[in-house]
């Protein structure tokens, strides 16, 4: 199964990055996935269910833990069986 996860953190800081942000973002480029995308208001990566789900927790636990006060996260299913 593949998975596709769209996310942000908050709080935004539009002066700079803040140190939550720069986590999530640098988590997501060091993990084994696809088509990943980092933008100023959200991110985008897919890839192996297993490798997503891995990299999703280690997301959640670096950016609550460098600031976060709210991560938004949504997973999606994608692949040829999916409607």
């Amino acid at each position: 199964m593949r998975l596709r996860v769209e996310f942000t953190t908050e709080p935004f800081d539009l002066d700079e990055a803040p140190a939550h942000a720069v986590v999530a973002r640098d988590v997501i480029q060091a993990a084994d996935l696809d088509a990943v995308d980092v933008g100023p208001f959200g991110n985008t990566a897919e890839g192996d269910a297993g490798q997503v789900l891995t990299a999703v927790d280690s997301l959640l636990r670096q950016a609550l833990a460098s600031g976060a006060t709210r991560v938004s996260l949504q997973l999606n299913v994608i692949g040829e069986d999916t409607p």
